[in-house]
């Protein structure tokens, strides 16, 4: 049984939620306000759940006040007004989790099954900034908690996902939630810079260490200094290139063109449109530079499996298209053609097809013909030019097959796999499927399972 201390200025939700957890066989006690609540918080709590929108003292400034007790119970924030800002900020206070209202009677008991022991949790007292991230789509909420959760860290971050959908927004989060915010953010796209400037542009040189270096230059490593440092598809970095960011990542020391090895502090975030893990099993990518970019991996969802996000974004690029003059609406049919687009280009691509319309459009219409959206284009690398590369493509696709089909119990998805289980925990690691979350399904009786 567990003693869960229910915080909420709405008294109908408040009994009610005490009534479903005393049906559950746990012991339900309840607050009114923050200000209630921080009193009653006790050793003896085992649980908070934590109402958002509150007069007085609202839930962020009740989450953080709790928190601030190291051996404060996990707090589970409940809002029916889910937003970027307060999930980031939420999580990286160290809430539990977030999640929106209502939640139903199986809900709370899987939550409450999942509860961790009380713990010292690390937490941050600085303001949150407009992230920029709009999405109300599990997918995104995913992706906003991890932002969340993983701020404060100094790991370095690996944001895989479709050109277009708003890879360096999540960097930028990370950073401005993070409390090296008040440090620079240096972003580099390693795909737009020629190889033979590369170097130069991250690590620096000095005063005529080649033709045309007529002066020093510190580089991005050390121009971010305590701050973030983002590279940009990495995916596209010479291998000359990825044994010195190992090294970097590894030593916290780079050598400037020219110079001598200088300590940096900067975190590293790094981000790709390319299979990292495809690339590895064909030679074209260090295995081991992919290891150490990969300690915290988000994985951003493409525009087309995230739908009901469309909407509230397309809305959000016509105030910023409009600003300083009067916002076009969209009618229904308009709505319709975004909601059923393929969208290629992802985010990146809605962004231009409503500033586009918000131009071109006469009136206070936008009516499906004046969204001009293209098909999808033909892609001529579905599938790949070599051997190594195709086998590691089919391994990786059948082991989350089998992951899928077996609830994520791992000992059951190497027996269907016909490989022992330390195998498959190595070809995981290979293809980034490490953070898939373990099966909570009991395995059924076995006898020597990796024999």
């Amino acid at each position: 049984m567990a003693t869960i201390l229910i915080v909420d200025d709405d008294a109908a939700l408040r009994e009610g939620l005490a009534e479903t957890l005393t049906d559950l066989g746990h012991e339900a006690i309840t607050a009114a306000s923050g200000r209630e609540a921080i009193g009653m918080v006790s050793p003896a709590t085992d649980a908070v759940l934590l109402d958002l929108r509150m007069p007085g003292l609202d839930g962020i400034e009740t989450l953080r006040r709790i928190r601030a007790d190291g051996d404060a119970p996990p707090v589970i924030v409940l809002t029916a007004y889910a937003s970027p800002e307060n999930t980031i900020e939420a999580m990286r206070l160290g809430a539990f989790d977030h999640l929106v209202k209502p939640i139903g009677r199986e809900a709370l008991r899987e939550l409450i099954a999942r509860l961790p022991p009380r713990q010292r949790q690390q937490q941050d007292t600085a303001s949150a900034d407009d992230s920029g991230l709009i999405g109300t789509s599990e997918a995104m909420r995913r992706v906003q908690k991890t932002i969340g959760r993983a701020a404060d860290a100094d790991a370095t971050v690996l944001i895989r996902g479709e050109t277009g959908t708003g890879k360096e927004l999540v960097a930028r989060a990370l950073h401005v939630h993070s409390r090296r915010s008040a440090s620079p953010f240096i972003a580099v796209n390693c795909a737009a810079i020629p190889r033979d400037l590369l170097e130069s542009e991250l690590f620096g040189h000095v005063k005529g260490s080649f033709t045309g270096a007529s002066s020093d230059r510190a580089g991005a490593f050390r121009d971010a200094g305590s701050g973030t440092l983002f590279l940009d598809e990495i995916g596209d970095m010479p291998p000359s290139m990825q044994a010195k960011i190992l090294r970097a990542l590894q030593e916290r020391v780079i050598t400037p063109v020219g110079g001598k090895p200088v300590k940096v502090s900067a975190r590293v975030v790094a981000a790709t449109h390319r299979d990292l893990a495809r690339l590895v099993a064909s030679g074209a990518f260090r295995e081991d530079l992919y290891y150490r970019l990969n300690v915290i991996p988000i994985e951003l969802p493409p525009l087309r499996e995230r739908a009901q996000d469309i909407v509230p974004l397309a809305s959000h690029f016509l105030a910023l298209a409009s600003e300083g003059r009067p916002r076009p609406q969209l009618t229904d049919a308009a709505i319709d053609k975004l909601a059923h687009a393929p969208w290629p280009g992802n985010v990146r691509e809605l962004r231009n097809v409503i500033e586009r319309a918000c131009v071109l459009t006469q009136g206070v219409l936008i009516d499906a013909d004046d969204l001009d959206i293209t098909d999808a284009p033909h892609d001529e690398e579905t599938e790949p030019s070599d051997l190594p590369a195709a086998v590691a493509r089919l391994e990786e696709r059948l082991i989350r097959r089998a992951l899928a089909a077996c609830g994520g119990n791992r000992t059951e998805a190497a027996r269907q796999l016909k490989i022992n289980r330390q195998l498959l925990y190595t070809k995981m690691q290979r293809y980034g499927l490490g953070d898939e979350p373990a099966s909570g399904n009991p395995t059924r009786a076995v006898g020597k399972d990796d024999a």
